[in-house]
């Protein structure tokens, strides 16, 4: 085995037969770490940005946070219960872009598509800078390493991703499971000391005052407003993911709707009961966050402090655990762990809707192939690729990035659930059995809800965020899209060319003129005058280039003695080039008529070792790269195996034995004739 195939062995693990496809499939227990860590992460990071956002006004501000976090938690239970009829109406794995697709057309789909593309690497960006900055609490060298190390992660999680779906899950299912148990228990211990025991916890920053950032000193009238609805869209980042398991229904066991739909009900019961006691024991610990890059600031006792940045989660967990500092690190570490794992929802979500979208044609078709673990691995990849220049870019500051958030899952969303109500409204046009019917009317009534939720939302988020960096979010899905139906335009316009008319399949060429590149002469000449004579070419020649008379002399003499019967033309080269006025002689014998062709035969070494391709073959290469752009000039490459390739066949031979020995592969290139003959 190469030391390559070693370390992507070790990396990845062995290879999947495409048989093996429902050994990977995932039992609900799995396929809720899997698909809604992002969703169940939020409420780590959801209550940080409606703080955050509120502490612009200062301390009027902070008593709307639980109404805010209720009304978010109101528009994922909405959410939730519209995604149960999808899964259940659409278990393909299109999601949002095959209901979009199906009910409203191909701009609608590729509208959804370009949201959901963009808010998956979205996802991974936030989610692991999230992760970061809660780390930044136990590991103080991350501060102003922030990207570098967020870049880090993005690469650890590809790795687990690659090795597949089923085996990621499992490693993920554990530190999700932990944060559940973490969150749960800090929620209910701390409401059971705060409402049972009497004790008056109070949070780190609790005994402090905001001030608030300049033009928000007057908190009334229309402001209110519009800093609400900035808050609110911010909190909504608790509601990205709940779309993923609609997109990875295939994953589930069988029954895979039903399952598919008991992971969602999972989702957002959990989802909303840690988010809603986050926000509760925010409020009653007194806890406060500031937006210093917002302007606001922490005064004590009418002095401004400088007090170190902690998220809500830290100051939280050190309160509740006051006197007991292993909590405290558990849920510090289950909340850096699961929000690093958030971004795993991405890991599964991008890939899949990327393979759907390639074999549609509007992303390039390697993304639908599958991996040796049997895992889209280039749409893994490219999710990467694309997420660590974002964090490496914004240096995984989550304000910044939050911004560009949740606009694309919202879209998605909102044209979702007018395609879902399009879906039920086209069903009921022919369904006569009233205890079908009366279902559709339920889950059309529940989409309708859904529509105008989501759709209010989505008018709420691109009103307060967009001149705060929405835009952008804006502008990508806009390129996404545009780059989408370029590459379709693309596949369309080279299917057409190539497609077969009635006469291609009987059309023969009228002449063929075979040409061979001479360099030297020698055995793979020899070789490549052999075959060239055996196709029966209409006429055959030799050429070689004159780049140094002494040479070409040398090569004349040579070639006369061997009595080939094959005529050596010698071509002038006053620059001593040998690639263009080889191309120009090529060029020459071109005719008029389209049904010629010119072949080329030229000999090539084949060696063992990579350094040795730097010293052969680089005329070859650079010649049949030129000829490929010539109309009726076809190349034909012979090859010639020099004793070093020995060490290539033996490698070959220890990877695949059993392709190789049927094969019979390297006969007539070591010199050996089809009947066991050794050739002169």
């Amino acid at each position: 085995m190469k030391v390559t195939d070693l370390v992507k062995r070790l990396l990845v693990g062995r290879k999947l037969a495409s048989a093996q496809l429902g050994e990977t499939l995932l039992p609900k227990r799995i396929a809720l770490p899997v698909f809604a860590s992002d969703a169940l992460s939020s409420v780590a990071y959801a209550p940080d940005e409606i703080l955050l956002t509120l502490s612009l006004a200062g301390m009027a501000a902070l008593s709307f946070s639980w109404e805010i976090a209720m009304a978010v938690a109101v528009v994922m239970l909405i959410v939730v219960m519209s995604y149960r009829q999808t899964v259940h109406a659409y278990p393909s794995g299109g999601g949002d872009y095959e209901v979009a697709t199906v009910n409203l057309g191909p701009t609608a789909g590729l509208t959804v598509a370009s949201a959901l593309l963009v808010d998956y690497v979205l996802t991974v960006a936030v989610s692991v800078s999230s992760g970061i900055q809660n780390a930044k609490a136990m590991i103080p060298f991350l501060q102003g390493n922030e990207g570098i190390a967020a870049a880090v992660v993005i690469l650890l999680l590809m790795a687990m991703n690659l090795r597949g779906v089923r085996e990621s899950g499992a490693l993920f299912a554990i530190p999700t499971y932990g944060f559940m148990i973490a969150v749960l228990g800090m929620t209910g211990w701390g409401l059971f000391r705060i409402f049972v025991l009497g004790e008056p916890l109070m949070a780190p920053t609790a005994d402090l005052e905001i001030a608030p950032a300049p033009g928000y000193e007057t908190f009334s009238g229309i402001l209110v407003i519009v800093l609400l609805a900035r808050a609110f869209s911010s909190g909504c980042a608790a509601l990205t993911g709940v779309e993923a398991i609609s997109n990875g229904v295939p994953a589930f066991r069988k029954p895979k709707s039903r399952n598919a739909a008991a992971t969602l009900a999972l989702l957002g019961g959990i989802s909303i009961t840690m988010l809603a006691g986050i926000v509760a024991l925010a409020n009653l610990t007194g806890l406060k966050l500031i937006d210093e890059t917002g302007g606001s600031y922490f005064v004590q006792d009418g002095v401004p402090v400088d007090v170190p940045h902690e998220t809500a989660m830290g100051q939280l967990a050190r309160t509740v655990f006051d006197n007991f500092q292993l909590g405290f690190v558990v849920v510090i570490i289950a909340t850096m762990v699961i929000l690093f794992l958030a971004a795993n929802t991405a890991f599964n979500g991008f890939p899949v809707l990327g393979s759907i979208l390639a074999r549609d044609g509007f992303l390039p078709r390697a993304l639908h192939t599958r991996g040796d673990r049997l895992a889209y691995s280039n749409g893994i990849i490219a999710l990467a690729v694309a997420a660590i220049a974002l964090v490496l870019a914004f240096n995984a500051s989550v304000t910044a990035l939050i911004q560009l958030y949740v606009v694309g899952v919202f879209v998605s969303f909102t044209v979702s659930q007018l395609g879902m109500m399009r879906h039920w409204t086209r069903h009921l046009r022919t369904e006569r059995d009233p205890r079908h019917r009366g279902r559709m009317i339920r889950s059309r009534a529940i989409n309708a809800v859904g529509l105008t939720a989501t759709g209010v939302v989505l008018v709420i988020v691109l009103a307060s965020k967009f001149i705060y960096g929405a835009y952008l979010a804006v502008a990508a899905m806009a390129v996404m899209f545009i780059v989408m139906r370029s590459i379709r335009t693309h596949y369309d316009r080279v299917s057409r060319e190539v497609a077969v008319s009635a006469t291609d399949a009987r059309m023969l060429p009228s002449r063929v003129r075979a040409v061979v590149l001479v360099s030297e002469v020698n055995k793979p000449t020899m070789r490549a005058v052999n075959f060239a004579r055996a196709t029966r070419a209409s006429t055959i020649e030799a050429v070689t280039v004159a780049v140094d008379e002494d040479e070409v002399r040398r090569i004349v003499q040579e070639w006369e003695a061997q009595d080939v019967g094959v005529p050596l033309k010698v071509i002038a080269s006053p620059y001593r080039e040998v690639v263009e006025p080889f191309l120009n002689y090529v060029r020459g014998l071109r005719s008029d008529n389209p049904r010629d062709v010119v072949c080329v035969y030229i000999p090539e070494y084949i060696v063992g070792h990579w350094w040795e391709q730097l010293l052969h073959n680089q005329t070859g290469l650079i010649l049949k790269a030129r000829l490929n752009f010539m109309q009726g000039v076809m190349t034909t490459s012979v090859p010639y195996q020099l004793a070093s390739s020995r060490y290539a066949i033996a490698r070959a031979k220890r990877d695949s034995p059993a392709a190789w020995r049927h094969s019979g592969q390297g006969d007539v290139r070591m010199g050996q004739a089809l009947d066991g003959r050794k050739r002169e």
